[in-house]
């Protein structure tokens, strides 16, 4: 039975194409193809035993031409854990014409597929039959609203558990002690007990239940198991009032609780997902000015179109991209390019949008609005770089998969042989449950999150703050290292760094250039105006302050003349050899005259961050490569690279040419760390597998980063890789002290040889030794 499907084509610029394509379909077995060049797009009836969508989509891209797909970002809510994302990712998979991205961490999907073959309606429905929630596209305040009511509700939770959980503790206290019998009467402890059950616990039956209809085993699996049977056997034991039993609510309680703990953090992590985004659509602005009929009017800049005049005042960020049509204005770039020092621009030049007008008045012509501006295309990238970051698999849900079955398995063996062999089915059912207690997932749970809090805590008391315990994964498996220089390597600001004056008076030189400079904004002008303050020199009465955009200043100081500072060739004076030597470092180099007579020049540069080359060199003594990327020019770029030490280094680098460095890396098997602080590294960030942001940067880099350095120390992101492998180094020793425990437990329970009393308490010693274990790590220095 044949099978039709309309397949939309471009990139057809004319009927052979259509022809040659048609030709090619035809070809395959049991496919009947008419291409049309006027509809753009292709009538298919197919033979399903002979070919699929696939392979004529397939043949299609080969001819050199296009299928568009249809794709969308989709956020997904009730996912526990990464098996949960790979089991929808699974679901999704099976649609036809479907390719899905699953992120447990960023709690979305990003799909696409062919049209006709699906639609919207269809990925719902199975998003819903997979057992979790889609949740359409919001706003971005939505969604931070959003955020903040989960984490509220996972408080919420937390302390209720908590709050029931707690007389426990003297339970628990006692259990160590080797008393049988706690100051809490039974029927209370089950009255406590059952709603963290029930009622709190309830979230891990759901998950658990939908695992399994997966085919999975995850950990709310192995979370509802072990709770479950410490639950039924003491209320067995209380109800059918059995004193000479032991009960163990205790148990099912506390490992409720804990495990909500971790939700806690991870729900407080993941509130933080859509910030980088959400920073960067700040960055437009809400309105523009624009000039109509000889008016300015303000309008809202998503009614804004093509070809509006939109006008650009001191101190504005321009609300589109497009091309000046008249003025001279200094707009600061760097949340593009990451360069310090603003641009000139006058008739003709591109300007975009989100970039910030430091002095001047520019009329734009829109060329670019809304979704089209750059800026747009930046939070397109960070939304995609952080939906298609698989989430990490962890250890505990891969163990738990193959732990969880065979754990009930023998448990059920033991009851089975032994009700058979010692015709005592209640014996029977102790020592199975004896195996279901010691194999109860506390220590389990609490060997990463015990490990990840506090290293966590050891990095913020440093000022190394991990955006979540991925973060914190992660970093220690890093072998490439890509820096950003200004802001990150570099100190972020110019400053004097030579000064020749013709008369050898060099504070004569600079106290004439701080003077006439001191009516502009300039980030030069700061420079001179700082240095001549270090010096000591006051500054000379100027009058009839001008600034011509791209060129330099002029100002009439009082009793010496017309002072001007700008470049050699508006001064028009001929640099000397010791001025070039300066510009061909990559230094600024200005010139100074009195009344057109020169008096001398001045370079200025950005500086190297004091423990910029320590840092790096520290880097490379633990197997870590590095590499400096800039959006500098390259002369720039080589001198900064020489002083710190770096011997791989790109220059000229938009956000999108970071970012696909990034990507190259990784696809040859690289674990790459950015490292950056402006909004141009943002893309980068978010495709690397750890993103690294310096706490003097801005709130978007900060935002976009799973690691902040607050104190902007390169050596503490040095720190942060060793940190991480420590961390990671408890976290499988903690993992192997709950694993022998019931490796060494499981067999001696089944033997009969451990009772479920001792069994608790082997579970409560796997506990203690795995938290006694993470401790440890508060002596990292």
């Amino acid at each position: 039975m044949t099978q039709s499907l309309t397949l939309p084509v471009s990139g057809m610029s004319c009927a052979a194409c259509a022809a040659r394509i048609e030709k090619q379909l035809n070809r395959l077995p049991g496919v009947d193809a008419a291409v049309s060049f006027a509809s753009e797009s292709a009538q298919l009836r197919y033979d399903p035993a002979q070919a699929n969508p696939q392979q004529l989509v397939a043949v299609i891209e080969r001819c050199g031409f296009a299928v568009p797909r249809q794709s969308m970002r989709l956020g997904i809510g009730g996912m526990s854990c990464a098996a949960c994302a790979a089991r929808l990712e699974k679901a999704l998979g099976k649609l036809p014409g479907v390719s899905a991205s699953v992120s447990f961490a960023g709690e979305s999907a990003q799909l696409a597929w062919l049209p006709g073959m699906t639609d919207q309606d269809a990925v719902l429905a199975a998003v819903r039959r997979a057992g979790f929630e889609p949740l359409l596209p919001e706003t971005e305040d939505n969604a931070a609203d959003s955020s903040a009511a989960r984490y509220r509700r996972e408080l919420a939770w937390f302390a209720a558990s908590a709050a029931l959980t707690l007389p426990f503790l003297i339970e628990m206290i006692a259990m160590f002690a080797g008393s049988h019998h706690g100051w809490l009467p039974r029927l209370w402890q089950l009255a406590l007990a059952t709603p963290v059950q029930f009622v709190i616990g309830w979230r891990f039956y759901r998950g658990a239940w939908q695992a399994l209809r997966g085919g999975v085993a995850n950990m709310d699996v192995l979370v509802a198991l072990g709770t479950s049977m410490a639950w039924l056997l003491s209320a067995a034991v209380t109800l059918l009032n059995l004193p000479e039993q032991h009960v163990y609510f205790e148990a099912s309680a506390m490992v409720i609780t804990l495990v909500l703990l971790g939700k806690l953090l991870e729900a407080r992590a993941k509130g933080k997902a859509s910030a980088a985004i959400a920073a960067l659509m700040k960055l437009a602005p809400k309105t523009a000015r624009v000039e109509q009929g000889g008016e300015l009017i303000d309008v809202p800049v998503d009614r804004l179109k093509h070809g509006d005049i939109v006008v650009v005042r001191h101190g504005d960020s321009l609300p589109v991209d497009g091309e000046v049509v008249s003025g001279e204005a200094w707009l600061d770039e760097s949340m593009l390019t990451g360069e310090s020092r603003p641009v000139a621009k006058r008739a003709g030049d591109k300007v975009y949008a989100a970039t910030r007008n430091q002095d001047g008045m520019l009329k734009v012509r829109a060329q670019s609005v809304g979704s089209e501006t750059q800026l747009a295309e930046i939070v397109r990238m960070v939304a995609a770089a952080q939906g298609s970051k698989a989430p990490i698999q962890r250890l505990a849900d891969r163990l738990s998969s193959v732990f969880v079955p065979a754990v009930s398995a023998v448990a059920l063996l033991t009851f089975l042989l032994k009700g058979w062999l010692l015709g005592s089915w209640s014996t029977a059912l102790i020592h199975a449950v004896a195996v279901l207690v010691i194999a109860c997932p506390c220590a389990l749970g609490l060997a990463t999150p015990t490990a990840i809090m506090v290293g966590v805590g050891n990095g913020a008391r440093r000022g190394i703050l991990f955006r979540n315990a991925e973060s914190l994964e992660r970093a220690g498996k890093v072998d490439v290292l890509l820096v950003d220089k200004t802001g990150t390597l570099t100190k972020g600001r110019p400053v004097l760094r030579h000064a020749l004056a013709l008369s050898g008076d060099e504070d004569a030189l600079i106290q004439l250039a701080a003077s006439a400079e001191a009516g502009s904004e300039h980030p030069l002008a700061r420079a001179l105006l700082q240095k001549a303050q270090e010096r000591g020199l006051p500054l000379l009465a100027c009058a009839d302050f001008r600034a011509e955009v791209g060129r330099g200043v002029a100002a009439q100081v009082e009793g010496r003349g017309l002072a001007r500072i700008g470049t050699p060739a508006w001064l028009d004076m001929a640099m000397p050899a010791e001025a070039r030597a300066w510009q061909d470092a990559g230094a600024t180099v200005v010139a100074v005259s009195l009344d057109d007579r020169a008096l001398g020049w001045l370079a200025l540069a950005d500086t190297l961050r004091a423990s910029s080359a320590e840092a790096l060199r520290q880097a490379r003594s633990l197997g870590v490569r590095v590499m400096m990327l800039t959006g500098d020019d390259a002369a720039t770029a080589r001198s900064i690279a020489a002083e710190a030490g770096v011997e791989e280094w790109r220059a000229g680098m938009r956000p999108q040419d970071k970012a696909a460095v990034v990507r190259e890396l990784q696809a040859a098997g690289r674990k790459v760390a950015m490292l950056g602080d402006g909004v141009n590294d943002a893309p980068a960030l978010a495709a690397a597998d750890v993103s690294l942001a310096m706490g003097s940067g801005s709130d978007v880099a900060i935002s976009a980063a799973d690691i902040t350095l607050m104190r902007g120390d390169l050596r503490h992101a040095v720190d942060a890789i060793r940190l991480s492998r420590r961390t990671l180094a408890k976290i499988r020793q903690n993992l192997a002290f709950a694993f022998v425990y019931n490796v060494l437990g499981i067999p001696l329970a089944a033997l009969g040889l451990l009772s479920p009393v001792i069994a608790g308490a082997a579970m409560a010693a796997s506990s203690v030794s795995v938290v006694s274990n993470s401790l440890l790590l508060r002596r990292w220095r």
